[in-house]
């Protein structure tokens, strides 16, 4: 105690100094306590948005994994054909020769290669200008018309086991409208479709992955190809006379 009763001026100031060292030693521990919160906040929200790009990702995949299950298969398919040479076979002599040199056999085997050409991107003219110029405008015109209908029927359902109706998980405005009309009507549609663009690989893809039933795919085409693949006999024909092939 100091004079009179009153506390000591050193000891008070003693535990001034105490006590004001306690208070920012506080101070900092909170500061560095605020410092690594604001670290790992920011550290989390560096990774957030790698997170939430990699789950999109995920989803995308999973959305469209039968749409590229399709698009493998197809390029897996000519990559063999065209690096192993068979792809340069499917020309108008080859044809042709397939054709002459077997009669029943030798049908079955156009309507064979027909199917197997629509998958790797042959055009389906090939097929036609072969056959009439083999065997003539009517008999050309009945072969193509059986191996186009068998071709597209095989091409259906073998993009159809793969890719199911992936067209369908497309949120494109325009995919969208195609599709409901193409739901509206079918056999139409598709009918329609065949007239412009006959057995066009692309559209046999499209058509198989759409959803669209089988039966109105079926009639649709039967409907649809008569009229452009007599056009094609005619052009052909004509052609081989002005030309003295056959």
């Amino acid at each position: 105690m100091g004079f009179r009763g009153y506390p000591n001026f050193n000891q008070l100031s003693a535990q001034r100094r105490k006590s004001s060292e306690g208070h920012w030693n506080t101070v900092e521990r909170n500061a560095e306590g605020d410092s690594e919160r604001q670290i790992h906040s920011d550290s989390f929200r560096g990774r957030q948005p790698r997170l939430v790009r990699t789950v999109k990702s995920s989803l995308l995949v999973k959305r469209y994994q039968r749409l590229i299950a399709v698009v493998l298969f197809l390029g897996v398919l000519l990559a063999v054909f065209e690096f192993s040479g068979l792809r340069g076979h499917f020309n108008l002599a080859f044809l042709r020769q397939v054709i002459e040199q077997h009669q029943i056999g030798g049908l079955l085997i156009f309507v064979l290669l027909f199917s197997l050409g629509n998958l790797i991107q042959i055009p389906g003219w090939v097929f036609l200008a072969a056959a009439v110029l083999t065997l003539g405008q009517l008999w050309g015109g009945v072969v193509t018309y059986v191996a186009a209908v068998v071709s597209c029927v095989l091409t259906f359902l073998t993009i159809r086991a793969l890719g199911g109706d992936a067209l369908r998980q497309l949120k494109n405005r325009l995919a969208v409208r195609i599709l409901s009309e193409l739901d509206a009507h079918p056999i139409g549609s598709v009918a329609l479709l065949r007239l412009l663009f006959q057995t066009a690989p692309a559209l046999n893809y499209a058509l198989s992955m759409s959803g669209i039933r089988f039966r109105g795919y079926l009639i649709g085409t039967l409907i649809g190809l008569p009229i452009p693949i007599a056009l094609y006999c005619i052009f052909f024909e004509d052609l081989a006379v002005l030309l003295h092939i056959r």
